[in-house]
């Protein structure tokens, strides 16, 4: 075998400017495929929002207030029946219906915490996905005959003053004549008309208000049907 000679190319090496130039397009592209699949994943939420609060907003009569801006559920430390402590913001996951009162509960209470349950088992299939939460703004000892009809709701005691800065009543109404609603998302969004002010008792529950917050669920269900699953969801 002959010898000859080894043979090498020589093989220029990029400049430096063209190196950085490709790190940059790199870079970008990188970017854009991260922001793409966010994107993908957000699509349902905004669908949902963009359904109910934007599209023929004329044709959909609410009969709750919508709140503008929506406020995130506080992290407030609360106390369960139990002694635990809780933070409200670890209640996201689910819609949450909300009533506020002290711990006697008067009858105004007591047809409030009526009212949700029975809106919550009107959801069929979908009641799932709505917690009924009783948030007691004082010191004083639920009433022990209550107890056993609340075994389904989250009663909560928290500071009377952190529910002020959190949720607000209609203009010359107190806090706790309203039901409110709170988003999976953890942001209280909506706040149903203060209760009959002529009901006597528990059941006596205002039917004519009680399909149209039934209706509004109802909607909001549906919209979020999507993204929002039975049980507690991660935010």
């Amino acid at each position: 075998m002959l010898d000859e000679p080894l043979g090498m190319t020589v093989h220029s090496l990029p400049a430096p400017a063209e190196a950085v130039a490709g790190d940059a397009r790199r870079t970008t592209s990188g970017r854009r495929k991260m922001l793409a699949v966010l994107l993908v994943c957000a699509a349902p939420v905004i669908a949902s929002y963009v359904t109910y609060y934007i599209i023929r907003p004329d044709a959909r009569h609410n009969y709750g207030q919508l709140v503008q801006p929506q406020r995130p559920l506080p992290a407030q430390a609360a106390t369960g029946p139990d002694g635990k402590t809780v933070l409200l913001d670890s209640l996201k996951g689910q819609w949450l219906l909300i009533s506020v009162a002290g711990g006697a509960c008067d009858t105004a209470c007591e047809r409030n915490l009526y009212l949700q349950r029975q809106l919550r088992e009107s959801l069929g299939k979908d009641k799932d996905r709505l917690d009924w939460v009783w948030l007691v703004g004082d010191t004083t000892p639920l009433r022990q005959e209550l107890l056993p009809a609340l075994r389904q709701a989250t009663v909560l005691r928290v500071d009377a003053a952190a529910l002020a800065r959190w949720l607000a009543p209609q203009e010359g109404h107190r806090l706790d004549e309203h039901l409110y609603l709170v988003d999976p998302m953890g942001n209280w969004m909506m706040r149903f008309p203060v209760a009959a002010p002529t009901a006597r008792a528990a059941t006596d529950v205002d039917m004519v208000a009680a399909t149209k917050i039934k209706r509004d669920l109802e909607r909001l269900m549906r919209a979020a049907a999507a993204w929002d699953l039975p049980g507690r969801n991660p935010p």
